[in-house]
């Protein structure tokens, strides 16, 4: 699986897997993936965050490869300037945020296009994940934002409230969409069937993918179906036990002690058997 390791893929999450809890990249982890790609292997994110939100991290890491973005609704490329694919939500997905701020109007909420956010709710907690993002957002009521190319809808709310969402959306049981948790104050609604796994999938297609090993590394709920996708799945020690569960590896340090940089010598080890 590790014979060569030009061919080895390595997708890792972002918040909570390879940056720190005060968000930075720890200086092992940039010097071990800096390693990784001297040596030939292939580094690159699978992120729940959009093309805007992510470019403040072009400059730190050596990105040479396409990236999962909104948590598996597309891949861009960087280098190209494009966007290798979307899978976009259904256009009931107006009437659903409709239903889900009629029954719980203190829920904070953005649309992710590729062209930016757009703000329909802007609460404390919507707030905040502006700020995490470090985004200038579009703010419109949601009557006013346009149809076509919603990637995602993400929610953010107190961690009692998302778990009271959860258990809503059970109940009024959707059509065409899928709802993840992606941290404890946001909850994400995605096209059915779309996952950083189904962008794994895909990601496989893209040409210069052929016959590669795919490891990936991730912390939360939304991290699984890639875990479980990858050739190898692994978590950092801070994962969620649900993650720990379905991963092949669970490493012994955390996203503030360089659980990426653990992956990536245990990676380069089995590559000089």
């Amino acid at each position: 699986m590790f014979e060569d390791i030009s061919k080895v893929v390595l997708l890792s999450d972002l918040d909570g897997t390879l940056l720190s809890t005060d968000k930075r990249i720890t200086d092992t982890d940039r010097r071990a993936i800096e390693r990784f790609t001297a040596m030939g292997g292939r580094f690159t994110v699978a992120t729940g965050r959009t093309v805007q939100s992510f470019e403040q991290f072009l400059s730190i890491l050596p990105l040479g490869y396409p990236i999962i973005m909104y948590n598996g609704a597309a891949i861009h490329d960087y280098k190209s300037g494009k966007t290798l694919y979307t899978h976009p939500l259904p256009k009931e997905a107006r009437s659903y945020v409709e239903e889900l701020l009629g029954l719980m109007p203190e829920a904070g909420g953005e649309v992710l296009k590729t062209d930016g956010t757009y703000v329909f709710s802007n609460t404390d907690y919507q707030q905040l994940h502006t700020r995490l993002c470090g985004i200038v957002p579009n703010y419109a009521e949601l009557k006013d934002i346009e149809d076509g190319g919603w990637l995602k809808v993400l929610f953010s709310l107190s961690p009692e409230d998302v778990e009271h969402m959860e258990l809503l959306v059970k109940k009024l049981g959707h059509e065409g969409v899928d709802y993840v948790k992606s941290s404890d104050i946001f909850l994400e609604m995605l096209p059915l069937g779309v996952s950083k796994g189904s962008a794994l999938a895909e990601y496989r297609k893209l040409s210069g993918m052929e016959g590669c090993t795919f490891v990936s590394v991730g912390d939360f709920d939304n991290d699984i179906e890639m875990i479980v996708e990858a050739d190898v799945g692994a978590c950092p020690a801070n994962a969620e036990r649900s993650v720990k569960e379905k991963a092949d590896l669970i490493l012994d340090r955390t996203n503030d002690e360089g659980a990426v940089s653990e992956l990536i010598e245990y990676i380069i080890e089995r590559c000089r058997k």
